[in-house]
């Protein structure tokens, strides 16, 4: 029996009266992927205002790996929230935070002692470590990547590396942020041989540091070690030990950015581990509490004790609801063994976005790792223009017919996968076929 169940056409009428109130009431800004509002959403399916039951291939852009509802994050929020809802850490401070903090210093990467700070979201993630790593260093410089994201205010927008529509008409940009290529294959100049990454790297880091900063200027390297929004881009291991190796020798703190690849989207609990490097500071948010608003740095403990007290904080930061919701998350994590269960996604799409791959002239290349995939949408295979159009045509067909997706990257031509890492076997192949239909119709 399929999952997919459409009583209307999409959007259906409660959905386009609704878009009507949010054009009249809410600013262009903030942009809807689609023209539907969802009623409610168990596991890897929501319905929308309209009745319509969608698979769900977006999952709140990575933030419910976990699936939608799921009754034990659900009954923590309940508990906590009748017990207080907020009292401001810095205040009057809960054993939630400091719970999830130890659980946090538990399960990331790296044989050393950790401390962990708690925020609301991504950005304000990047934003504290960017400012413990200049504390503890007493430089200014970060180093950053081309097709990188890391957010939308100040700091974490002059990080990212797409002009539109993330920072168009929005700077002037903070100083001293340098960026460099991120090892991109599909499009590396190079790729047409094997590459070497750590001379590769290596020359990289050379002209970098003779050309525009020196390396005792540079505070830290912050990295995705599968671009996110950048397009699915899986970093090539030997390329970022060679990165950790250059941080290592220089003082510079090795930043990972987890946002969109930790708790469990990759196989591993957080992608860096696939390269065998224990970064210095890593970040998280998204998933880490099923979508409710929470976002965390956990490093190296002389890093995190470095600033002043007071230097670092929020009014919201840790809140308590969020805390339970997190740590709840975790142990369901944990319990239902979703590292593996994001493999055998991961080997099932692999193989049917190989055979699309082959069979469609639009897709240049099907790549990623564990159940963080994606398809480069590009206008042939020989050149590898980039085509957005094509890709937003297949988010729209697939919408219209009962499945959720994103499209991604700096050209947006990329179609990448953020299911519920709870979706059921007949859920996800149902969700590929619409994927695939969508596709292939645009080469008829």
């Amino acid at each position: 029996m399929p999952f997919i169940h459409l009583k209307t056409s999409i959007p259906g009428p409660k959905s386009q009266s609704l878009m009507q109130r949010r054009q009249a009431a809410v600013p262009r800004g903030p942009y809807n992927n689609t023209p539907i509002f969802a009623a409610k959403a168990e596991g890897a399916l929501v319905t929308d205002v309209d009745g319509n039951v969608f698979v769900d291939f977006a999952g709140g852009i990575g933030a419910m790996n976990l699936g939608h509802a799921n009754p034990q994050v659900v009954q923590a929020i309940s508990e906590q929230a009748q017990k207080f809802t907020h009292t401001c850490y810095h205040v009057m401070a809960y054993e939630p935070y400091i719970a999830l903090a130890e659980k946090l210093n538990e399960i990331t990467p790296g044989k050393f002692a950790k401390k962990t700070m708690l925020a609301n979201s991504g950005a304000e993630a990047v934003e504290n470590a960017i400012k413990i790593a200049r504390y503890a260093s007493g430089r200014p410089g970060i180093i950053t990547f081309e097709h990188a994201f890391h957010g939308r205010t100040m700091l974490a927008m002059s990080l990212t590396g797409k002009v539109k529509p993330y920072k168009y008409g929005f700077g002037p940009f903070l100083p001293e942020i340098y960026r460099i290529p991120y090892p991109y294959e599909y499009r590396w100049q190079s790729a047409s041989r094997p590459i070497d990454w750590e001379t590769g790297y290596g020359h990289i880091f050379d002209e970098l540091f003779a050309g525009h900063v020196a390396p005792d200027k540079v505070a830290a390297l912050i990295m995705e070690p599968v671009l996110g929004e950048g397009g699915f881009i899986v970093a090539p291991p030997a390329a970022v030990r060679t990165m950790a190796k250059i941080c290592r020798e220089h003082g510079i703190v090795f930043i990972a950015d987890e946002v969109q690849t930790g708790f469990y989207r990759t196989g591993k609990a957080f992608a860096i581990e696939w390269s065998e490097v224990e970064p210095d500071m890593i970040i998280m948010a998204k998933s880490i509490a099923s979508g409710l608003p929470l976002s965390a740095i956990t490093g190296r403990a002389e890093l995190m004790d470095a600033p002043h007290e007071g230097g670092l904080g929020g009014t919201y930061g840790g809140n308590p609801v969020a805390c339970a919701a997190g740590l709840a998350s975790i142990e369901e994590m944990q319990r239902l063994k979703l590292g593996e269960r994001a493999l055998n996604i991961g080997e099932y799409v692999h193989q049917r976005f190989s055979a699309i791959a082959a069979k469609s002239p639009k897709v240049g290349e099907a790549r990623g790792v564990g159940a963080m995939r994606a398809l480069e949408i590009v206008k042939d295979k020989i050149s590898k223009m980039p085509d957005k159009e094509s890709a937003q045509k297949i988010q729209q067909l697939c919408y219209q017919k009962g499945l959720l997706t994103l499209t991604a990257g700096t050209y947006s031509n990329i179609i990448r996968t953020l299911m519920p890492l709870v979706i059921s076997s007949e859920q996800l192949a149902e969700g590929i076929e619409v994927l695939e239909n969508a596709i292939l119709s645009l080469a008829d």
